[in-house]
Order: C-alpha cells, then structure tokens, then sequence
C-alpha cells in the first residue's frame, strides 16, 4: 500500500496522527489512495497538471530566463482540516479582520488609538504603507478591507498561528477555485462519501461584496477588474475572477476620469465605471496622488474616489495593515476596539528597533527566521538555521542600518502534509491562506488556498520561491463508513 512506508517523523501531519495511523477525518482517503497503484496515482497527478494548463492556471516570475509564465505546481493529496477546527479558524479570522477594519479607519481618521497611546504613533507613521492622501477618507460602510488573504501557519504542537496579513491585493483564489475542480474528476467518489464544504461560492459572494459598496441608487451599477496587465505575476486571477463575476477587465488606459466620474472607453463611447475591483498597489493607481511615473494606473482617480463617486475595493490604504511590524500589534487592536482575547494567536515577534530585542535577535540570528517589514513573496526574508554565516553578517548589518525595516520570529517547525515526489510519498511543510469577503456581513471561503514547500527541507512556500498548492479540503461530518467503503473510483 503506498502509504506503507510514509513516516510523519516527528512533526505535525495534517493526514498522519503516527507512521500507519490517518487522522479520523483523512481515513477514507488513506483507504482510498492506498488502494491504488503507484502508476495510477502517478497518471492522475499528470492529468490534474495536464488540465491545468489547458485552463491557462499559470503565474509569471518577474526576471525569470525559463520564461514569463509558469504552470503553478498542484500535488494530488489534498490538506484535510476537520470541521470543529475550521470553525474555530473562521471565528478568530471574523474578529481579526473586524479588529484590522477597525484601525484602519481609526488611523485615517480620528486616530483614538494612537491617541491613546495603544500603538506607538511612529509605528504607523513610518509605515510605507501608511498613505498622507488617505486621511480622512470615508468608503462605502466605513469598510476599507473587503477582501483579505491572510496566511496561517501550524506548528509541531498543532497549534495554528497567524503568519501575515495580505490586505492589499491579496492573490490565489483562482488556484483554490481550479484545483477543486480538477479534485473533483481525480477522486469524485470521495466528494461523495466525505462531507467536504464546498468553495464554489466565492464568486457570487466576492460580486455580492462588490455590489455592495455602490450607492442604493443605482440599478445595475458597473463594476471593473482593474489589472496591471498581462505580465503581471497573477494575470491569470484577473482575468478569471472578471470573467466569474461578471465583471469588466481594464488596464489604466482603458479609464478616464471625465465629468467628475471614471468612465471606461468602449465602442459605443465613455461608460460610467460605479466599482473598481483594483489589482494594482496603491501607489500606482493614481499618478496625481502618488507615484508621478505610473502609467498603470489612471489620473484624477484619487479624486474622484475621495468625492465618493467611484468606490475602490480594497479602499486604498489598507496597505498599512499588511506592514509586519504594524502586525504585531493586532493582539492591542483586538483588545481596544473588540475588548476581546486574540483568538488566533500571532507567531512570537521581536521588534529589531528596539535595542534589547534587536540586540537578542543579533545573538540568535543562527535560530530566527528575519522578515522585512515591506517584502512579501518570500523576498527580503532570512531563515537563520539554513542561511550561511555571510548571510547572517549581512543582515545584521541590515537591521542595525535600518531597525524599523525588520522583524525577527522563531522558526516554526510548519506542519507537513505527504506530497508525492519522484516515486513516493514525502511530508512537505504547508501553509494556509483563507480568504475573507467583507460586505454587509464577514464571510470566510471555506479552506483556501494550501501552498507548499516543493524543494527538499524547505520552509517557503511562496510560488515564487519554488512552492506549489494542495486542494484544501474541510471537512464538516463523516457520512456513513460501511458506504463510503464500498465506493469505488
């Protein structure tokens, strides 16, 4: 049986309580798979791939001599989360991503917590995320983060913690809509016997959300991808999620402001665009209001958008909340806006700007993983027990340079989930990232998207960096074992 001669080790497996022992909820998967010859599950790995890349599911990697665009890896053993936990998760994301809604208005506006003195002001201030054109800016329902991607880790122990928070332009979604699809084919005798939640309303629920930040008083308010471009690293999600919703796919040239409205070219003239749906960091939206040298994004807009005339979604400015060193004090926001215990722990965070953490971080760069506050993707990031003595010189010359630029964690001993590499089965370190739609209500798509470190030992998951994706599969309730049993594929 194929999963004979698997050995969790020593780590947290997500399908694997001991070397022959599937969790409750993965059994009928073990069973399943282990009822399968090598070559057959090797065939069914190569027609998920091979599907994917009729489907165009593809990312770009800036400066990269293979080519502009790559297949992103999909692995065919999907990560199982039980039930109870998955509620669990979903309550402490809700309050998260209410707590971050929270301070990001306060801080643009009446600013009660830095006042306060809850969060030292010269956190935010000196946030390159923290946007001066920003202040005092109302959106739709007070709500600045209507969708989020925030990314959880699970350590040796089991215990799950929030990694980072993606507010911006958080991507990935179309992968998790994709690789349930293809899932479904590979084993649809599973999605039979198992109570596995569906994620195939993420679609209709993101347009809901959309819809929800025009004026009542529009009928059939329009709303717009707004998309870098084709060499952007997730055209491929712009152009799908346009087409799920129903939505339009400009670049900036395809808008303009006239009228005191963004209107968008067509060949029947300038139509009114109400939502813009922006895929494009803020500095680049509006070369008026930020970056003069964008030719991305659209002049006038930030105007226009501050008069209450368009609606952005994420309002611009969130950007403030996705800074690492901002991070590590959501535990103070959610206790002075919800008057609540964080749920989901944060990871242990040591602040490099101040002098006796930084002096500890200094003294134990060789067992820290060090992150700078701005990067994401897995850039501008150091990981102390696999980095070389010239590497750990160099960043430490990094944080004493620049103190407020980094951020330093324990490395956490990330869970593993068997991934099938070269003939056989290996425990490959995973991630989590759920995302959550804020509208009139928060909704959380159930799972997300499970990325995974591809490269032997590694602890990056970024697709970026080398990693792939896993189905993520939540499953709610056990239906009967003598039926599913009897199931064949």
């Amino acid at each position: 049986m194929l999963f004979d001669a698997y050995d969790p080790g020593n780590f947290y497996d997500e399908l694997f309580i001991g070397q022959g022992q599937p969790r409750p909820e993965a059994e009928l998967l073990i069973r399943r798979v282990n009822a399968m010859s090598l070559v057959e599950l090797q065939q069914r790995q190569e027609a998920v791939q091979k599907t994917l890349f009729k489907l165009g599911v593809t990312f770009n990697v800036y400066s990269d001599t293979q080519g502009t665009e790559r297949i992103f890896p999909f692995d065919v053993i999907p990560r199982i989360v039980p039930g109870h936990e998955w509620e669990w998760l979903e309550k402490g994301l809700k309050q998260r991503i209410y707590a971050l809604n929270c301070f990001i208005h306060d801080v643009y506006n009446e600013q009660k917590i830095l006042n306060d003195g809850v969060i030292p002001r010269h956190v935010v201030e000196s946030a390159p995320g923290f946007l001066k054109p920003c202040m005092g800016l109302q959106p739709p329902n007070d709500i600045w983060c209507h969708i989020t991607g925030t990314d959880l880790v699970r350590d040796q122990d089991g215990t799950w913690y929030v990694l980072e928070d993606n507010m911006r332009c958080p991507s990935g979604v179309s992968y998790v809509l994709e690789n349930r699809r293809v899932m479904k084919t590979t084993f649809p005798h599973l999605f039979s016997a198992m109570d596995i939640a569906a994620v195939d309303d993420y679609a209709s629920q993101l347009l809901e959300t959309l819809l929800n930040l025009a004026p009542e008083t529009l009928i059939n308010p329009r709303v717009a991808v707004l998309t870098p471009g084709m060499y952007n690293s997730a055209y491929f999600e712009h152009s799908f999620l346009a087409q799920q919703i129903g939505a339009e796919l400009v670049e900036g040239r395809d808008l303009v402001v006239s009228d005191g409205y963004l209107k968008m070219r067509t060949t029947k003239g300038l139509e009114r665009v109400d939502v813009v749906y922006r895929r494009i960091d803020d500095d680049f939206i509006d070369p008026q209001a930020f970056r003069p040298d964008s030719l991305l994004g659209v002049p006038g807009l930030m105007e226009v958008y501050r008069a209450g005339r368009v609606a952005i979604a994420n309002a611009l400015g969130t950007g403030v909340a996705d800074d690492k060193l901002v991070y590590a004090y959501v535990p103070q926001m959610i206790r002075y806006y919800l008057d609540e215990d964080q749920l989901i722990p944060n990871v242990p965070t040591f602040l490099c700007e101040d002098p006796t953490q930084q002096a500890h971080v200094l003294s134990n760069l060789d067992k820290l993983v060090v992150k700078a506050t701005n990067a994401s993707g897995g850039y501008g990031m150091l990981v102390g027990p696999h980095a070389t003595e010239e590497q750990r010189l160099e960043f430490a010359d990094r944080i004493r340079t620049n103190p407020r630029g980094y951020i330093a964690q324990p490395t956490l001993c990330l869970s593993r989930v068997p991934t099938l590499i070269d003939g056989g089965f290996e425990g490959c370190h995973v991630d989590l990232r759920p995302y959550i739609l804020y509208g009139q209500d928060i909704y959380v798509n159930p799972g997300g998207l499970t990325r995974v470190a591809l490269k032997r030992g590694s602890l990056v998951v970024n697709s970026s960096q080398g990693g792939g994706s896993k189905d993520t599969w939540v499953v709610r309730s056990m239906k009967s074992q003598g039926q599913s049993q009897n199931q064949g594929q």
